[in-house]
């Protein structure tokens, strides 16, 4: 982007993470916000680990609990846990399953990563999709009482043990249960004991999935407000789809986004959404595994600056894979937790030592975790933690 390209807004980093951290909840927790309302606002919250998705949302709240989440999701279903973005799974708000499932539908789909004698044909998949969608309606069933429920209604082949999984092969036809949940067929139901079980979305009558350019449209300007100013190849990598393919859906909404400079980089928020905090990002925070906002904020190198990138990504970069200590919306170190029964004991790490009003800002996180979790919590502050993976 040219210095003399006329009306471009430039932005800088310090004003961008503030209004991030605001967005998300994280600069100070929402006296307004019901569960529902902050998974909505994060675009969904990480889920494969349902305890930390618990500790992401009561966070960011005033007064919720794991069990006012769980009662959100398993009572009143304002939140519906399903395969979201990159296939993983989420923790979606049940009012905005029609845009969901109209963006996660419309997305390219990704090529088969199975041979050819694996891999179903495109009718055999949508065979497949229709009994799982069938099977489920009005039914909570396990995944082996689910498998025995496709294989009926489709054929053998479809219990053909044919994908590699764990210490065993499972059954053709589980190659669809995430394309099912993108398509509004499948969710999870609650665990029957050990075992999870699946069921169909509860949607108010007569609701559809929306247009899928429509969706994509709807899913773009909330990924926008909650973690923009972003690049196409950010949105690319937040879906897990072709930078290319992001790159022509931005153009294609052409007024709808603004063009901003981060930094002398180039990057889109929603048309008309310039206005920045004028303080810096402030405040000690514990974000839980997978937390929504490491995971979609980016450029990463700035959230995970220096040696904390060695720290806290994986190998391959990957964000999430370790709860983070965010100090003034940097990423300072890592902590973890121990539970037996009620008692927490809470182990942070920093990469820097705490100064004494941030020592004190942790105190009351720890406290909050407690509330969230509903337990007791010790905390113990570890050794300086800066070398890989210590």
């Amino acid at each position: 982007m040219s210095d003399t390209t006329p009306d471009v807004v430039r932005l800088r980093w310090p004003a961008v993470s503030a209004r991030r951290l605001e967005r998300s909840a994280l600069a100070a927790p929402s006296p307004h916000l019901d569960p529902a309302g902050i998974v909505g606002a994060l675009c969904g919250a990480h889920a494969q680990v349902l305890s930390a998705a618990e500790l992401s949302i009561g966070m960011r709240g005033e007064g919720i609990t794991r069990s006012v989440v769980r009662k959100a999701l398993w009572d009143e279903a304002a939140l519906i846990k399903m395969y979201g973005p990159r296939g993983t799974v989420h923790l979606l708000p049940a009012a905005e399953l029609p845009m969901w499932v109209g963006a996660l539908t419309a997305l390219p789909l990704s090529p088969s990563p199975f041979p050819k004698d694996i891999r179903m044909t495109d009718g055999q998949t949508e065979e497949v999709v229709a009994a799982i969608g069938s099977a489920l309606q009005d039914a909570e069933l396990t995944i082996d009482e689910l498998s025995e429920a496709v294989i009926e209604a489709t054929g053998p082949w479809a219990g053909d043990l044919v994908m590699p999984a764990f210490q065993g092969m499972w059954p053709r036809w589980r190659q669809a249960i995430t394309l099912a949940s993108h398509r509004g067929q499948l969710c999870f139901g609650p665990n029957r004991g050990r075992k999870v079980t699946y069921t169909h979305p509860r949607q108010p009558a007569g609701a559809r999935a929306m247009d899928g350019t429509a969706a994509l449209a709807g899913l773009v300007e909330r990924y926008l407000h909650a973690y923009g100013p972003a690049t196409p190849q950010h949105f690319a990598r937040w879906l897990n789809v072709s930078p290319r393919w992001a790159g022509e859906l931005f153009d294609s909404l052409g007024g709808a986004l603004q063009r901003v400079d981060l930094e002398g980089t180039e990057a889109w928020v929603n048309a008309g959404d310039t206005d920045m905090p004028a303080e810096p990002p402030r405040g000690v925070r514990l974000l839980p595994y997978f937390d929504a906002y490491v995971v979609a904020c980016r450029p990463r190198d700035r959230l995970y600056p220096g040696a904390m990138a060695e720290r806290a990504l994986t190998p391959s970069g990957q964000a999430g894979n370790y709860p983070v200590l965010l100090v003034d919306g940097v990423v300072s170190g890592v902590w973890h937790q121990r539970r037996s029964g009620r008692r927490l004991t809470v182990t942070v790490e920093p990469c820097t030592p705490l100064t004494t009003a941030q020592r004190a800002e942790l105190d009351v996180q720890v406290e909050r975790l407690e509330a969230v979790l509903e337990g007791t919590a010790e905390l113990t502050i570890g050794k300086v933690s800066v070398g890989p993976h210590a």
